[in-house]
């Protein structure tokens, strides 16, 4: 451990870890396919979107100057549907055109009058209310085509998959799924559904952590808990730096006798940082395996949450070239007194309400690290600032789990 950085605040970690960046590769998905991956370059768009003038309304397309008052009267000489417009087609003075919502806007036309507000006698309509040129999407309005529709490190979402499709594009490049190893440690670990001996509980750090990592949208490769031993551990750390890009633990991180990740690390690994000011959360490293990067974090399961969305995520989102997933932060007033510390950013876990002056926090139960209820009945947690109060009243950030 010698010459490792030690305790450090979170922006300095992170900015660590950033400099030990994954390369990812990049893959051509239909778009079918495309849904929560991440966009490996600046998307342009094929087409003008819309690709020509047209209506945003069921009604007649006139000229604005001659509808200026009402009522007024006007010839129908033609119909605009949409998908069997006639780009040839014209008006004139006194002339009127009914049109279809979507149907391209006749040459002449400046104006489109709701159908509501028409009567129609024959071949004649009339105009109840004054016109307006307004109700045409104009070509290129959306977008113009060879612009920017959707930038690199965007994450598709179902809208950003019917912009894809809007600017004409089947296929789409997204970053490969990374494949990460979770790794959780410990004699006491049994899997959910055995029968517990005295002294054993349920291993769930790696189950909690799996979801996280497909929340980003890679692929979660979970192991069997190691059993506390060097040899053991070596043979899995292989194992995970062979087959994953990037491999986690949970547990056996701190400072005791049988935290044997550090321990095997500090021999026989490559630590960039141990330790990192944060609460809770504190003992977490990162550092490479044989030339595989792993982050190191606390085996209690909240430590475990709160270290992956404070260190591994903007990991992810630095290997990636990602803004997502986007840091919601917000301002809460405390109902209840929150313990702050001294020297760490504290990350008590809360429920938000919203009100007329805004949002307000309250920390209804214990915050024990091992105490996973307070974290999945928590809608946010509290970013106070080391030496920050703390006390009922105040207005503190919040980030929104």
């Amino acid at each position: 451990m010698k010459g490792t950085p030690y305790f450090l605040p979170l922006s300095q970690a992170v900015d660590l870890t950033l400099k030990h960046t994954i390369s990812c590769s990049t893959e051509i998905v239909d778009i079918d396919d495309a849904h929560q991956r991440i966009l490996a370059e600046d998307l342009h768009s094929k087409v003008n979107d819309p690709p020509f003038d047209n209506s945003a309304m069921d009604g007649f397309a006139v000229r604005f100057e001659d509808t200026k008052t009402a009522p007024s009267t006007l010839d129908i000489i033609a119909i605009s549907q949409a998908a069997a417009g006639d780009e040839t087609l014209s008006i004139e003075s006194g002339q009127a055109v009914r049109i279809m919502t979507g149907a391209p806007v006749p040459i002449g036309a400046d104006a489109i009058i709701p159908i509501e507000a028409c009567s129609i006698e024959g071949d004649k309509v009339t105009l109840q209310q004054p016109s307006k040129p307004h109700f045409i999407r104009k070509c290129g309005e959306n977008i113009t085509k060879n612009a920017v529709g959707l930038k690199k490190g965007t994450f598709l979402t179902p809208q950003s998959i019917s912009m894809c499709a809007t600017m004409g594009h089947a296929t789409v490049p997204v970053v490969q799924k990374l494949r990460i190893g979770i790794i959780s440690t410990g004699d006491e670990l049994k899997p959910p559904g055995q029968t517990l001996s005295y002294g054993e509980i349920y291993e769930s750090n790696s189950y909690g952590l799996a979801g996280l990592v497909k929340m980003l949208g890679h692929v979660p490769v979970r192991y069997e808990a190691v059993h506390d031993s060097m040899d053991a551990l070596r043979d899995q750390f292989d194992i995970a730096a062979s087959e994953c890009d990037l491999f986690l633990t949970s547990g056996g991180v701190s400072m005791g006798e049988w935290d044997f990740v550090r321990r095997l690390m500090e021999t026989e690994g490559d630590i960039v940082f141990w330790r990192v000011k944060i609460r809770p959360g504190s003992p977490p490293l990162f550092g490479h395996w044989k030339g595989t990067p792993m982050f190191g974090l606390p085996g209690n399961p909240v430590s475990s949450h709160v270290v992956f969305r404070m260190l591994v995520v903007p990991y992810l989102r630095g290997c990636i070239g990602s803004s997502y997933p986007v840091d919601q932060i917000v301002h809460a007033r405390l109902q209840t007194n929150v313990r702050s510390t001294k020297d760490c950013l504290t990350l008590r876990r809360v429920t938000l309400k919203s009100t007329i002056d805004g949002f307000v926090a309250n920390q209804p139960k214990h915050q024990g690290s091992g105490n996973i209820d307070s974290l999945s009945s928590a809608d946010a947690l509290t970013l106070l600032q080391p030496g920050q109060s703390g006390d009922a009243g105040e207005l503190i950030e919040v980030l929104l789990l």
